[in-house]
């Protein structure tokens, strides 16, 4: 068997592991920018909320009279403005049932054998069901349907415009269900079965 060798050191050191040490080394470069600390920096919208705390009256009654007053204010409500519909989400309102029915027999068409256990469910969830598995579009776990279209869009993934206009009628409809994934879905009941 070889010998092993061993160091000089200390003797009591023996058998302990040496610990590393970064306390004067700079394991990250910091631009000189940064580093200016003479340069007024600016203030932060947190730092103005605490500012005004610190005015607030320090007695009882005073804060007793001082929150009496909020209380008076009237608070009018504004009616929230509904946001504007992009374009893509006015040329999806136009697309008519039928042509979603077309979009749906086109994608039929293009397979070999026949779905099988779909056929209770509407032309709208078989187009929605697709939309979830085809993954061109990026994940749809955890992420509404219409979310994932308009960050497909973003992307320049071209979604079917179909598939905005399902979802934009489901909802109109007020479909519970229509606007997570099925497979969502599924693996939110399986973690919470588990549990």
């Amino acid at each position: 068997m070889p010998t092993t060798r061993r160091s000089s050191g200390d003797s009591r050191a023996a058998g302990r592991q040496s610990t590393l040490s970064f306390n004067h080394r700079v394991t990250k470069s910091v631009p000189k920018s940064a580093k200016d600390l003479s340069k007024p920096t600016k203030q932060s919208p947190l730092a103005k909320h605490v500012s005004s705390v610190k005015d607030e009256p320090t007695t009882g009654d005073e804060a007793i009279k001082a929150e009496a007053e909020v209380e008076e204010e009237p608070q009018v409500e504004q009616p929230e403005p509904e946001p504007e519909k992009s374009e893509a989400e006015l040329r999806a309102e136009k697309i008519t049932d039928r042509q979603i029915d077309q979009y749906w027999r086109k994608l039929e068409r293009e397979r070999i054998a026949k779905r099988v256990h779909q056929e209770d469910l509407t032309v709208a969830e078989k187009v929605l069901r697709y939309w979830d598995v085809s993954s061109q579009y990026g994940p749809c776990v955890g992420i509404t349907r219409m979310k994932r279209w308009k960050r497909a869009d973003k992307l320049g993934l071209n979604p079917p415009l179909e598939v905005l206009a399902v979802l934009l009628k489901e909802e109109a409809r007020g479909t519970k269900g229509s606007e997570k994934a099925h497979i969502d879905e599924i693996l939110n009941s399986s973690v919470i079965s588990s549990s």
